[in-house]
């Protein structure tokens, strides 16, 4: 892996090609290029047979300044540093700072490869890209270029062992709370990487951070279980929680200390309001008194016995306020 700091200060971890992958794509190109520059050839010879020896070397020269210079230039410049056998490598020209190459880096590139890889049949190039840090050879140098590796091998997908069904019940009663949430990272990125780790390594691991859950917890791991069922059992048992606590369902009791719905706390039932109307029509009829409109809670409680409908209520301290 390679960093490279682009021009925002932004650090870029960039794979650079090595020699096995850049031969493929320059043995890929070479043979493109020079199956079309030979057919051309042959064509013209074909079509054109009055021409003298001079016009025909300067054909030549033409079709191979046109065909072995000018076509990998156009090509990597139109394709952003991608040419057929690079395509093929899973290869990609880019500047020192990450970013795509323009016209010049590929003219500079194309021009010192005719030298370095077709004149020199690549021994000055495969040498300048063993000596390399970065597998560069005197083109990617003098134009300020790199190769890197655009194609990432697949990773396999990962799978995380379920706990048996049986465990649900024990770990539904666990207290997860001392559990600090830098120790759930770690199981979870253990989990997410486990099938990558070396067998020995995994079982190491798993043991260590059960040990750290039932320090916390208290509660042992289930006889016959692995420690990684165990592990992958308690995170899911805490994802299930958190999904409670934050998208309760309404069949679903609410977690403790969690407020229960203001709609149902201020509406009485239909029972109650049934019970109230059947005392009220049970209080006799010959009462002349008509009750007072009912005061706040305030003012009922700091309210003298005696105390006036119309005066103002007199308080249980005895302090009667001006009017």
């Amino acid at each position: 892996m390679s960093e490279l700091v682009t021009g925002e200060a932004v650090v870029l971890g960039l794979r650079p090609a090595r020699l096995p992958s850049r031969a493929l794509a320059v043995c890929v190109d070479l043979v493109i290029v020079w199956v079309i520059y030979l057919a051309l050839t042959l064509a013209l010879l074909v079509s054109v047979d009055s021409l003298d020896p001079a016009a025909l070397a300067a054909v030549q020269v033409g079709l191979f300044m046109v065909v072995l210079v000018g076509l990998p230039i156009a090509v990597e410049t139109l394709t952003g540093g991608r040419s057929v056998g690079k395509i093929a490598a899973g290869l990609r020209v880019v500047r020192d700072d990450g970013g795509p190459i323009r016209f010049r880096h590929a003219l500079v590139r194309g021009a010192v490869g005719v030298v370095e890889m077709q004149l020199l049949f690549g021994v000055v190039a495969c040498t300048a890209s063993l000596v390399s840090e970065r597998g560069r050879r005197l083109g990617d140098v003098f134009a300020g270029t790199l190769v890197v590796r655009e194609r990432s091998p697949r990773l396999r997908q990962t799978t995380v062992p379920q706990p048996p069904r049986w465990c649900t019940a024990e770990f539904a009663g666990l207290d997860l709370s001392r559990v600090p949430d830098a120790l759930w990272l770690a199981i979870r990125q253990f989990l997410l990487r486990a099938e990558q780790l070396d067998p020995a390594v995994r079982h190491s691991m798993a043991e260590q951070l059960a040990d750290d859950v039932i320090e916390r917890t208290g509660a042992p791991v289930p006889q016959g279980m692995p420690a990684i069922s165990y592990l992958a059992g308690i995170a899911a048992e805490r994802r299930e929680r958190e999904a409670r606590r934050s998208f309760g369902s309404p069949g679903m009791p609410s977690s403790p200390g969690m407020p229960s719905s203001p709609s149902s706390a201020s509406q009485p039932s239909p029972q109650a309001q049934a019970q109230a109307q059947a005392q009220a029509q049970a209080q006799p009829s010959s009462s002349t008194a008509t009750p007072p409109p009912s005061r706040p809670a305030s003012e009922r409680e700091g309210s003298a016995p005696g105390g006036g409908e119309d005066g103002p209520p007199t308080p249980r301290t005895g302090f009667i306020p001006p009017s």
